[in-house]
């Protein structure tokens, strides 16, 4: 097995509402998401993909559409925080993902394995998996979602 990882990044909002920090206030991150897929590399002579296990601007396109795109410069929010959620319904038109888990780096990452997981499993016929979701929330502070 050998495995490849591609790197994005977005930008959105959350808060951790009972956290006892100041991470229960309103604020954003610039998040770094690397998206690691193992298996093995295709032996298809003649084919686009020959030698790779996926080409990094497709791990790249699915990453974004299911995950970077509808995230960007949005407001990712807990289900069950009224309060913010409350307030976001009043800017019109504003970019909102509700999500069922409290809005933590932990969560987002098991959020996006989840959700991405499908996307790669069984490519060109190589054994092709997601193995690993790493996401940080500062330079200095990241979470993973294996699988």
């Amino acid at each position: 097995m050998i495995s490849v990882t591609r790197r994005l990044e977005f930008d959105a909002g959350h808060r951790i509402p009972d956290h006892r920090s100041q991470c229960r206030n309103l604020h954003g991150h610039r998040y770094v998401l690397e998206v690691t897929l193992e298996g093995d590399v295709a032996d298809a002579p003649g084919a686009s993909h020959n030698g790779m296990l996926m080409d990094f601007s497709e791990i790249k396109a699915i990453a974004k559409r299911h995950i970077v795109d509808p995230w960007d410069h949005a407001f990712l929010v807990y289900r069950d925080d009224a309060a913010v959620r409350g307030f976001l319904d009043t800017l019109p038109g504003h970019k909102t993902v509700v999500l069922d888990c409290i809005p933590t780096a932990e969560n987002l990452a098991r959020v996006i394995f989840a959700a991405l997981a499908p996307h790669y499993h069984g490519h060109y016929g190589a054994q092709l998996r997601l193995s690993r979701v790493r996401l940080y929330e500062t330079p200095n502070c990241w979470a993973d979602c294996s699988g």
